[in-house]
């Protein structure tokens, strides 16, 4: 899984005022909700600083989401506003957490889950189709899996393999070959156009198109499929009746867990009566496409090339895996935000760092989740775990001096006795919240 893109992790309808949402992503708990000054939607780490309850059963206040715990008021830049049982106290400076940009486009709600500056972002891709209500007709809905969103990535892009999986829908089993094809690629995505057979129509589409020919007969279907870094598809269809475009976002809930969320719009049959056929298709499609990759092994994506044999009609998978390696070596990867608790029960967090934490470096320790890397990584590095307690202190305004840093005596080693610590460095002193 990877940070600093643009994931589209809600339908913009789904979104109401005055009722925040919990989602997740990355393996991190967020909470969404819409501002009462302009219904703009803010999301942030759903986790209050103070003890850790969940902002996302709390209340919309104005602008800001009051913690159902104690009441604590967050504004919409993660900033603390307001502690009810300190009304005439000074807030701490630490008392804030980490919010992330928001764009609201092409019927999602999407979020930038990283600390890279507005320039230096990947885009979100041109979707604009998506908003053509005058030529297409759109439905959406979402899907479930328990599989690795790279998998299931993969698996809509490929096109070898519906003649198997999807014959008689919209795969040819009389015809498997797949044919050359035209590649279109840039930094973030790969698109691939081929010319295929089509199956004989069924249902209400071979009442209205009735093509039974023999396949030498039929005219050829041009079909393209798309995948944008880090996890979204586009499949192109124009059938006879007209054109078909399914977009879909596969939103890593964590590792082995997928929320898909889709839109397909067609230029055809665009009356609201034929919605429930359309969508029927689309999940008829889902279904047969997630019996084949939940079984798949091993579940997550080999990072070495060879793991796995490539032909030719796996141009675009192969292409996504080189991107994809090129990621994670420039740390892109989520793994260094992972945060393994103490004890038994080994309790994992993921927090990804919000872009204030560059922009306010001074305030580097005011995160209720530091930036440390698990044992298994620094294990597998051959590195040795560094652990840095601090204790939270409040601001006292009437007292000069005491400018709620954080209390790091605890976790200063003294040099001079045997087996201490290292210092930690400017990397293990990063937060994530």
């Amino acid at each position: 899984m990877f940070k600093n893109f643009w994931y589209a992790v809600e339908f913009s309808t789904d979104l109401k005022v005055g009722e925040p949402k919990k989602v997740k992503i990355l393996g991190q708990q967020l909470v969404l909700y819409r501002k009462n000054s302009d219904k703009s939607v803010v999301a942030m780490s759903d986790l209050c600083v103070h003890r850790g309850a969940a902002l996302s059963d709390g209340s919309v206040k104005g602008d800001c989401i009051v913690c159902p715990y104690h009441g604590w008021e967050f504004q919409p830049d993660g900033v603390v506003s307001r502690i009810p049982a300190h009304p005439d106290k000074g807030i701490p400076r630490k008392a804030r957490i980490d919010s992330y940009p928001v764009v609201e486009k092409y019927m999602f709600i999407w979020v930038y889950m990283g600390d890279l500056p507005e320039e230096e972002r990947p885009p979100i891709p041109d979707w604009s189709a998506i908003d053509d209500t005058e030529n297409f007709r759109a439905v959406s809905g979402s899907f479930l899996w328990k599989s690795n969103y790279e998998r299931i990535l993969e698996n809509g892009v490929d096109v070898a393999h519906t003649p198997f999986v999807h014959g008689g829908v919209f795969g040819n089993p009389e015809k498997p070959e797949v044919p050359e094809f035209v590649v279109e690629e840039s930094e973030w995505h790969c698109k691939i156009s081929i010319e295929l057979n089509p199956p004989r129509s069924k249902g209400l589409w071979g009442v209205i198109n009735p093509n039974k020919q023999d396949l030498a007969n039929r005219p050829p279907v041009p079909v393209s499929t798309t995948w944008w870094l880090p996890n979204m598809i586009l499949l192109e269809i124009g059938t006879p009746m007209g054109a078909m475009k399914i977009f879909d976002v596969n939103i890593p809930i964590d590792e082995d867990t997928t929320l898909v969320k889709f839109v397909a719009l067609r230029s055809f049959f665009k009356g609201k009566w034929a919605d429930r056929d359309a969508l029927r298709r689309v999940f008829k499609v889902l279904y047969e496409d997630q019996g084949i990759v939940d079984a798949v092994r091993p579940e997550l994506l080999p990072f070495d090339l060879s793991s796995e044999l490539h032909v030719k009609s796996d141009y675009n998978a192969v292409l996504y895996r080189r991107r994809r390696q090129q990621l994670l070596e420039m740390g892109w990867g989520v793994e260094d935000n992972t945060i393994v608790g103490e004890g038994p029960a080994r309790v994992e967090a993921r927090v990804i760092p919000s872009p204030v934490r560059r922009e306010v470096p001074e305030l580097a320790s005011a995160w209720n989740f530091k930036e440390v890397r698990s044992r298994e990584i620094l294990a597998g590095r051959g590195e040795a775990p560094v652990r840095q307690e601090r204790r939270l202190v409040m601001d006292d305004p009437e007292k000069p001096g005491t400018d709620a840093k954080a209390d790091d005596s605890a976790a200063k080693p003294d040099a001079n006795k045997a087996g201490a610590t290292a210092p930690a460095t400017a990397k293990d002193k990063e937060v994530t919240a």
